[in-house]
């Protein structure tokens, strides 16, 4: 379909006929697909939390959290 014609139409979905059965598979692969996204997420957020850290000194908490353990 060429979307330059003028022949476009809005179409509003109002209803999806599904049984329920394939609704509860396809509900469980939706939760099972978000556990890896959701890692993913963590790990990109992680990064760049831990390089803002160290660009701008947040690292020093640690720092003095070692100094008080190595002491012991």
């Amino acid at each position: 379909m060429d979307v330059n014609t003028g022949n476009n139409r809005n179409v509003v979905v109002t209803d999806i006929k599904m049984p329920f059965g394939s609704m509860v598979i396809f509900l469980v692969k939706l939760a099972l697909a978000s556990i890896p996204a959701l890692l993913i997420i963590w790990a990109v957020m992680f990064a760049f939390v831990a390089i803002l850290m160290l660009l701008f000194g947040g690292m020093e908490i640690f720092s003095d959290l070692f100094r008080q353990f190595s002491s012991y």
